[in-house]
């Protein structure tokens, strides 16, 4: 009976200061909302992210926390994507009519990389592009006194000489006395394009497997 009156107070105080407009059902939504978590900045930075860098929703949401220590959920990520209609990214497909490249000569190129396994792990990886012969070995750090001793190890190991090694642009290959040190052997060094994993792609895929 009360909550009637109440019901019944609130439709009177209503038509009186608007008038029949008074009595027409309002929308129930919050006047604010102090709890959500995207604002109209955070949304650009999360487009400028895919349209520029290309990039998917699980890195996308890594980036956030790792630049700007903010954390969204995958599915608050694709609900912006799908607001502002954004195209799916495309994947790169091989082409049917690829041709594999290979040195004739063993020991005419090497590729070399590391790859992180775990903190304080890290496999160094070299892979003959000819024979396929590879030789690797676990640091625990990526440094360059420890590709000093790797490279000391290939030549060690493998059957044939070394006349150039092939790696990405990783700092422990660029330091000054990873480089003295090649030229003392007389071995070559021939560092990929940026971007270009797929010019590593024997030792890119020996350390997938091993």
């Amino acid at each position: 009976m009360y909550v009637a009156i109440v019901a019944y107070l609130d439709l009177l105080y209503a038509n009186e200061d608007n008038g029949l407009k008074g009595l027409e059902d309002k929308s129930r939504c919050p006047h604010s909302s102090p709890g959500i978590k995207i604002t109209s900045e955070i949304e650009s930075l999360l487009l400028s992210m895919r349209t520029e860098r290309n990039l998917g929703g699980r890195r996308i949401q890594s980036e956030f926390i790792r630049l700007h220590e903010i954390r969204l959920s995958l599915a608050t990520i694709h609900k912006v994507l799908k607001k502002h209609q954004v195209k799916p990214i495309k994947k790169m497909r091989r082409k049917k009519d690829f041709k594999r490249y290979q040195r004739p000569i063993p020991g005419d190129r090497v590729q070399i990389d590391t790859c992180k396994i775990l903190p304080g792990i890290y496999q160094f990886t070299a892979v003959d592009d000819c024979t396929r012969f590879r030789v690797l070995d676990i640091y625990k750090r990526r440094t360059a006194n420890n590709t000093l001793e790797f490279i000391d190890k290939m030549i060690e190991e493998f059957p044939f000489p070394i006349q150039r090694i092939q790696s990405d642009r990783g700092r422990e290959f660029f330091a000054e006395k990873v480089q003295l040190k090649i030229m003392e052997y007389c071995i070559k060094f021939r560092p990929v394009k940026p971007a270009s994993p797929h010019l590593n792609g024997k030792v890119e895929r020996s350390q997938k497997t091993h």
